[in-house]
């Protein structure tokens, strides 16, 4: 079962200085949120808070309609940096949200394999963070944050450093799990292709809020890019995020053009 993520007058702040206020934002059960904005825009504060890493100053922020007070095994969270234990190999890093959650280890063989084999991993199990590629260490990040069956994914700009060959094959990866899945996932990207490709409705902060909030036409559909609906929205969007202080002009699927 998927969760609902609720922000109701949200303020955040980072090192005593507000990022974020007065944010209102319904993520619906089992649907995939993007969220873009700004260089410093407050977006990875956003998805830290969901994940219980950063308090609230103000308003609400709510997880089935209750109080989301800290972090949760409910709640994953995958970082653009894969943050991969380097030390451990494929497999023991893969495991280690079941380890820490007291699951015996002959309990983990069998979730630990499927994943690894739905991420197309089956074979590396015992090799080493610094012999895999990117895309490949990636894979396993998604598979340590899925192997504990969260109802929620919050995803911080995973596929931002990967080459875009690796990143759109990671893209699709990303699809054909949360089809299989269907949590919860809140995923913040630079890129705006990326989110109308992912996104069922995409979510721009700027000015320290929430700017806008738009449906995707055709989510997940990648020969939707030409629809007539589906520019529209792109070209809103490159606009709106165009309108905003300190979008940095290189990150939003090439330049920013300006209608």
């Amino acid at each position: 079962m998927s969760l609902r993520l609720t922000a109701r007058g949200l303020a955040l702040a980072h090192a005593g200085q507000p990022v974020l206020t007065g944010v209102d934002l319904e993520v619906e059960p089992g649907e995939v949120l993007a969220v873009l904005g700004p260089s410093g825009g407050g977006k990875s504060t956003l998805l830290r808070a969901l994940a219980g890493l950063l308090p609230p100053v103000g308003g609400e922020l709510l997880a089935d309609g209750r109080p989301l007070r800290g972090p949760d095994a409910q709640r994953a969270l995958v970082f653009q940096e894969d943050a991969l234990l380097p030390w451990r190999t494929v497999r023991r890093n893969v495991e280690l949200p079941l380890a820490l959650r007291g699951v015996p280890r002959s309990e983990r063989r069998a979730p630990v394999d499927g994943w690894l084999h739905r991420v197309g991993l089956a074979g590396l199990e015992r090799r080493l963070p610094r012999e895999l590629s990117g895309g490949q260490r990636q894979r396993v990040q998604l598979a340590r944050a899925l192997v504990g069956a969260p109802r929620a994914v919050l995803m911080d700009e995973p596929f931002g450093a990967l080459d875009p060959q690796t990143r759109a094959a990671m893209q699709q990866l990303l699809i054909t799990v949360w089809e299989k899945e269907r949590c919860t996932v809140v995923f913040v990207t630079h890129d705006v292709d990326e989110a109308l490709l992912l996104g069922d409705r995409v979510a721009v902060l700027g000015g320290g809020t929430t700017a806008a909030v738009h449906d995707v036409p055709h989510p997940r559909e990648a020969a939707a890019r030409a629809e007539p609906a589906v520019r529209a929205l792109r070209e809103r969007l490159l606009a709106r995020l165009g309108a905003l202080p300190d979008t940095p002009r290189d990150t939003l699927s090439g330049k920013v053009h300006r209608p």
